[in-house]
């Protein structure tokens, strides 16, 4: 079954359909979510209430895209949405002298193991996290950022490039077990 059939099944509500598209999904999805989120019970929330918005909106997906990276979108608003609601930058510094970071900066995260990068990104304090993960992973301006969260976008560039350094150290001290 294709992407558009299955949608196409989904909307007609038939819960096979449903199931296949959750399945396929779920696991990458559920990915997504631990990089946002600091534990495994609230990145199930996040998916959960994720799939939920997914079925809500399917109507909305108009196949331009991949079906993937549609529900990806989703669900990092789905964990945007989630920690916004738990104020997780209610306190904002400005760091107006921050430069750009290109992505040749992290090649210090090559050595590692995927599971190892999503371990140390979880340990991140909520702010650099979630910049960390819309700037070096999804590839967002610190501009939209700063739109995104309600910030400047200054303050997105210092919580990146604090969250940059938080893992730069967590690395070293890795590397030195």
């Amino acid at each position: 079954m294709t992407d558009q059939e299955l949608v196409q099944a989904c909307l007609r509500k038939d819960p096979k359909a449903q199931r296949a598209l959750y399945d396929q999904f779920a696991g990458k999805m559920m990915g997504v979510c631990l990089r946002y989120v600091k534990d495994q019970i609230d990145a199930q929330d996040v998916l959960q209430e994720g799939f939920i918005r997914v079925f809500e909106k399917l109507n909305q997906y108009s196949g331009k895209g991949s079906l993937g990276g549609w529900i990806r979108m989703i669900m990092i608003n789905t964990a945007l949405i989630m920690i916004r609601k738990k104020k997780k930058f209610s306190h904002h510094e400005e760091f107006s002298d921050a430069v750009e970071f290109t992505r040749e900066d992290y090649g210090i995260l090559d050595s590692l193991g995927a599971e190892e990068i999503i371990k140390l990104i979880q340990h991140l304090p909520d702010g650099y996290r979630t910049v960390f993960n819309l700037y070096a992973i999804e590839g967002y301006s610190h501009k939209e950022i700063g739109q995104m969260l309600g910030v400047s976008e200054s303050t997105s560039k210092t919580q990146f490039f604090k969250a940059k350094k938080h893992l730069k150290k967590a690395i070293t001290l890795l590397d030195q077990i």
